[in-house]
């Protein structure tokens, strides 16, 4: 569904994406992981079509992203901030996007599991940050989009709200759906996530799927896993080894 071949991509003398290829399929959850810098955000905004790659292509079902802007109808965009118009109402957002799109049929479990409903009457500028993130997941999911990318989708949810989310990924896995999630909290993806895709300075380091992954480190949790892997390569990774060290004083609490 989705399918990247060497892509680069320099802001001035930074290199931010360098030879990136990956394939990604119906079904999948990607867990798109590394550190902060590593361009997690900029693949995903090549992907959308806000950032425009120095070499490469990156087709949608099997449409380049750089062509007819059409292909984002497939796609549902939860960013980690939200951005919206101050002064507008919840309820004005929902239904001017609904206008937009010309979709009749929509997916409301979010809305009514974050009962979104009840605050219809705010204004944007009033919402706490867990609850824009609210806003941006229903959004995301409302108009039954065959692909999900979602950044950082949990940030800011209180435990409760994370976990509806998280079950309604979980359904949407089940419906043969691509998604593709970044996250620095890496146990909420353990339960999500079919591939992991590890990025570093702007190169791939690695794309294996998660029983593999466990299979070669002889690591169950997530985090043990990757860090495994990553010793076991010549490039290192602070990142990584902070994980470790975190999992570690979880289960060995002083």
């Amino acid at each position: 569904m989705i399918h990247i071949e060497a892509v680069y991509k320099k802001f001035r003398r930074l290199q931010v994406l360098e030879n990136i290829s990956a394939r990604f399929t119906a079904g999948q959850v990607i867990a798109l992981i590394g550190p902060n810098g590593s361009g997690k955000t900029t693949l995903i905004k090549s992907i959308l079509g806000m950032v425009r790659p120095d070499k490469g292509t990156i087709r949608v079902k099997d449409q380049l992203v750089t062509g007819d802007p059409e292909y984002r109808q497939f796609i549902g965009y939860m960013p980690q901030i939200g951005r919206y118009p101050d002064n507008m109402k919840v309820g004005q957002l929902f239904e001017m996007m609904k206008k937009i799109r010309g979709i009749d049929s929509l997916d409301t479990d979010l809305l009514t599991g974050f009962e979104i409903e009840k605050i219809y009457e705010k204004p944007m500028r009033t919402l706490s940050g867990g609850t824009r993130q609210k806003v941006s997941a229903a959004l995301a999911f409302l108009f039954d989009p065959p692909i999900l990318i979602l950044d950082e989708p949990t940030a800011g949810l209180d435990p409760l709200s994370s976990e509806i989310l998280k079950e309604k990924i979980i359904q949407e896995k089940k419906k043969n759906k691509l998604i593709l999630i970044t996250s620095h909290v890496l146990s909420d993806l353990e339960e999500l996530t079919s591939h992991i895709m590890y990025l570093q300075e702007g190169k791939l380091q690695f794309i294996i799927d998660l029983e593999s992954l466990q299979e070669e480190t002889g690591e169950i949790k997530l985090s043990k896993a990757i860090a495994k892997l990553m010793r076991g390569q010549e490039t290192s990774s602070a990142w990584i080894d902070q994980l470790f060290a975190v999992e570690q004083n979880k289960e060995n609490p002083q």
